[in-house]
């Protein structure tokens, strides 16, 4: 289990997933959500990933970090 809040987001609805990929999905589809209904908390989250995103280098970093966050979880918090 990841929260939003650690998937760069910004609350703490949680998501559980069987790889960081779906788990990955789940946080884009929530933000997506999130900012259409103009969450302004959402929104901020969003402006920031996609400043990040302007760095291929440094969404790499990005992603590599939540990876190693999401394959230490214990294997419970990873079912889907």
């Amino acid at each position: 289990m990841m929260t939003c809040k650690q998937l760069g987001g910004a609350c703490d609805e949680e998501f559980v997933a069987g790889t960081f990929e779906e788990m990955a999905q789940l946080s884009k589809k929530h933000g997506t959500e999130m900012v259409k209904n103009q969450d302004r908390p959402h929104m901020d989250a969003m402006a920031k990933m996609n400043q990040l995103q302007q760095s291929p280098e440094a969404l790499r970093e990005w992603f590599e970090d939540k990876r190693r966050m999401f394959d230490a979880l214990p294997e419970a918090e990873t079912v889907g």
